[in-house]
């Protein structure tokens, strides 16, 4: 037994060699495993510090995240696929592992003293180790750091451009997305479809298509439409109306650069009778063969255009106060 003991302890000092790892081999053996498992590695604490500890002559992307359901993280597990994606990808355009890049993913329950030591409060987060050694070493041993607030996409083409950024003079492969053979089913379907309704009724609806009123009525109502601001308001996202500090509503915004839902409402139906009665006091009126009804009707429509032409400017008056001129009467 003493024996026993004694050859033990000798043995110890060429154990600890052995286990050992040079930076290279730590790469080799995290590389097979990552190619075997054609994605990025699950990582625990231990596994964590072994892949990013210096010194290091490969470059590391580690994925930390909370997909447990309590964590009620929706982030975390919208991106873990795109994360999967952007792996494989990487793996199978870098076959040679000529970039020397290592991905891990990193849950909460998985890797609590990691997240404690990075005082991480949110998740997803990404960090990328640069090497230490090597060609492409880098003075900073601090990593660079992804995060998804601040407009930051949630897809794995961001996310790539951001580590070839930061990992230059070296492969970067590109994204590449499965085929999504159901959609590809869908917009078949659907071109047969048009194709085959366009078969058997376009007779039907040719002479639909080609009713200049038709096209007339809706280049009219585009026109109205978008003159009134209906782009700033899909842009600005207003709101429909506003207090007027009150108790009431108000329907316009004062000043040039705001805008109501309602307002835009309001003055493209304006615009819109406007344009109606301008045209049928040109257009209508002149053919009207009894000279009394062709009378009232040039002083109704003028009524029109002058009423609503007088509320357009008291409109814009409201957007602009310093506004001189004005017509009865509003």
């Amino acid at each position: 037994m003493r024996l026993l003991n004694i050859l033990t302890a000798a043995l110890l000092p060429l154990t600890a060699l052995a286990a050992k790892k040079t930076p290279a081999e730590r790469f080799d053996a995290a590389w097979a495993k990552q190619v075997a498992a054609a994605g990025p590695a699950k990582l625990t604490d231990i596994s964590y510090e072994s892949l990013t500890k210096a010194p290091r002559d490969h470059s590391v992307a580690v994925l930390l995240t909370a997909l447990d359901a309590r964590f009620s993280c929706q982030l975390c597990k919208d991106f873990q696929s795109e994360w999967n994606l952007l792996a494989k990808s990487w793996i199978k355009g870098d076959k040679a592992a000529e970039s020397k890049l290592l991905f891990g993913t990193l849950d909460f329950l998985d890797g609590k003293s990691v997240f404690q030591a990075l005082q991480l409060q949110s998740a997803p987060v990404i960090l990328l180790f640069k090497p230490t050694i090597g060609p492409h070493a880098d003075n900073n041993n601090n990593p660079e750091r992804f995060d998804f607030g601040g407009g930051q996409i949630n897809k794995a083409e961001p996310v790539r451009e951001w580590i070839a950024h930061h990992l230059p003079n070296r492969p970067h492969p590109a994204v590449v997305r499965p085929v999504d053979y159901v959609k590809l089913a869908i917009i078949g379907t659907a071109v047969l479809g048009v194709v085959t309704f366009g078969a058997t009724a376009g007779h039907l609806v040719l002479p639909i298509i080609q009713n200049r009123n038709l096209w007339a009525a809706i280049s009219l109502i585009s026109v109205l439409l978008f003159t009134s601001g209906y782009m700033f308001n899909q842009i600005r996202k207003v709101p429909y109306v506003a207090g007027d500090g009150k108790g009431g509503i108000s329907y316009f915004a004062g000043g040039f650069s705001n805008q109501f839902g309602a307002e835009t409402q309001i003055v493209a139906a304006m615009y819109g009778v406007l344009a109606f009665a301008t045209i049928s006091l040109a257009i209508k009126v002149p053919r009207m063969t009894d000279p009394r009804a062709q009378q009232i009707a040039v002083i109704a429509w003028a009524a029109i255009i002058l009423g609503m032409y007088s509320f357009l400017i008291s409109i814009f008056r409201i957007k602009n106060a310093g506004y001189p001129f004005w017509l009865p009467p509003f």
